[in-house]
């Protein structure tokens, strides 16, 4: 995964919101994007609802929050009715912002390997730098860890 310290990799890509969302035209606002494996699954479900239940929260601190896989954005938008998520879900289909941030990479399960995404999440200044990553995010208490954090930038 991407270190801290560095400079956050720009990129634009296709919003559930409607727009394609550039990085670096959201700044000087903070930023978490938080990587999820795939949409409608139990860990990913958890993890969407409870950035979407802070989103307010975030907002008050002046953090902008997305998510990202790479899920189509039709995905993406039956995941956000479905779950009724409030958190903007970015399409990364081709993977190119998934491996700019080192989150796509080769797992294991039942014995057999294969390249997915780690559950990982970044949380960037309104310069543009990755102030602190999560790398392998147990789901329990994340999002709130993350509020904190995007608090301290303040």
């Amino acid at each position: 995964m991407i270190d801290a310290t560095q400079p956050a990799p720009d990129f634009s890509l296709p919003s559930t919101s409607g727009d394609d969302v550039t990085l670096s035209a959201l700044r000087p606002a903070p930023v978490a994007l938080f990587f999820y494996p795939r949409d409608n699954t139990s860990g990913c479900t958890k993890e969407a609802v409870t950035f979407s239940h802070l989103l307010n929260e975030f907002a008050n601190a002046g953090v902008k929050v997305f998510g990202i896989s790479k899920d189509s954005l039709k995905s993406h938008g039956k995941f956000v009715e479905k779950q009724n998520l409030t958190v903007p879900l970015l399409s990364d289909e081709n993977g190119t912002v998934c491996e700019d941030y080192g989150v796509w990479v080769e797992k294991k399960m039942y014995g057999k390997t294969f390249m997915g995404i780690v559950r990982s999440t970044v949380l960037i200044d309104g310069t543009g730098t990755i102030v602190r990553t999560w790398p392998k995010v147990k789901v329990d208490g994340h999002a709130e860890e993350v509020l904190v954090a995007a608090k301290a930038l303040q």
